[in-house]
């Protein structure tokens, strides 16, 4: 059970006593431009459909997304948010040891400690960026049977290019890679970066909807990989997982390719220009250092005398969420993470920042 997420908005308001409305919640990592016109007024006349049973294995939504993306069907598996997949992945791959490439999401070791897989971390060094070293991959890989990487990586935004990372999982036939693109929509021509097609026998791919869409509430994952791998998934995977709501919405965004197209730019567009804005306005300040990100989220470490738990409840007393990193294996109590929202709030942020900072 994760302990110390982003999005706790209901906690803080309790706290200070404000509706969780209220909260600016920069700790999770969501569309900063908000669902895509259209879908919220869709899923509210789509109500009824919970007076019945989903599909029991959202053949449906399997097809519509299978569809969209040009991929075989029988090679898709959709499920109750990813979270559901990393957790029977050990148990159906029957993991021994896994490598898992940090900092990075602490399901996929909580995922390992559940059913009894040794694992190891593989921390990418702060000096350089926290970026991806393949060679040290290569050197660390020995004895393992699946690795885990977020691809782009989450809370760092650092991606490894694709070319690099298909010649790993080639070079490794024999080992499963876990590859997570929840965040590749975010990222500039990530459509093309994606591995989502790649088909290689010993590769997974794990797919959100949560955060380019922000329906996280609803909870919607796909995994996509081969068939052999399918089929030892297949008996972990519990009927009726994703609910009517959910596989209704999958039929709505894969059906509205042209306006998904252009929501996707616009988010990209968007994101590219907030983020070199908010991170130029720190570019001169001793105190804290900003990592380059491919993604909606900014990792920053602090110096001098600078906790993340102070700056967090300094940030909660003006009613706005960031991220604690503390509890990221690899990363300390000097590290936060801030997701962009609108221009208006990321100045406003970055002005309370720099006004604690001072």
């Amino acid at each position: 059970m994760i302990i110390g997420h982003g999005g706790n908005i209901y906690q803080i308001a309790s706290k200070l006593g404000c509706a969780p409305s209220e909260i600016i919640d920069m700790s999770s990592n969501l569309n900063p431009l908000g669902a895509m016109p259209g879908l919220i007024n869709f899923l509210r006349d789509s109500l009824a459909e919970i007076t019945s049973l989903p599909e029991a294995d959202s053949s449906g939504a399997v097809a519509a997304f299978a569809d969209r993306y040009n991929i075989d069907p029988e090679l898709v598996i959709a499920g109750n948010g990813t979270t559901q997949f990393i957790y029977s992945i050990p148990i159906a791959l029957g993991t021994k040891k896994a490598l898992i490439l940090g900092p990075t999401y602490s399901d996929y070791a909580d995922a390992c400690k559940m059913h009894n897989a040794d694992y190891t971390y593989l921390i990418n060094e702060e000096s350089k960026s926290f970026e991806p070293d393949i060679n040290k991959i290569e050197e660390n890989i020995s004895g393992c049977d699946t690795i885990f990487i977020c691809n782009p990586n989450n809370p760092t935004g650092a991606l490894i290019p694709s070319s690099d990372l298909e010649s790993l999982c080639r070079s490794h036939p024999d080992i499963f890679f876990i590859i997570d693109e929840s965040y590749m929509p975010f990222v500039k021509s990530g459509e093309k970066i994606s591995m989502i097609r790649l088909g290689l026998p010993n590769v997974i791919i794990l797919n959100s909807m949560s955060k380019i869409f922000k329906i996280p509430g609803l909870r919607i994952g796909f995994l996509i990989s081969s068939k052999n791998i399918i089929k030892k998934l297949d008996p972990f995977m519990l009927p009726w997982s994703v609910n009517s709501i959910a596989q209704a919405a999958v039929l709505y965004l894969m059906e509205k390719r042209d306006e998904v197209d252009a929501f996707i730019k616009k988010t990209r567009d968007f994101i590219e220009t907030e983020r070199k804005n908010f991170i130029s306005r720190f570019e001169n300040i001793s105190s804290i250092k900003l990592f380059p990100s491919t993604t909606t989220f900014i990792l920053a470490r602090l110096y001098e005398d600078y906790k993340a738990e102070d700056i967090c409840s300094y940030m909660s007393q003006h009613k706005i969420l960031i991220r604690d990193c503390s509890n990221f294996k690899g990363l300390s109590d000097r590290f936060i993470r801030v997701s962009l929202k609108t221009r208006d709030i990321n100045m406003m942020v970055a002005d309370k920042l720099l006004s604690f900072l001072s």
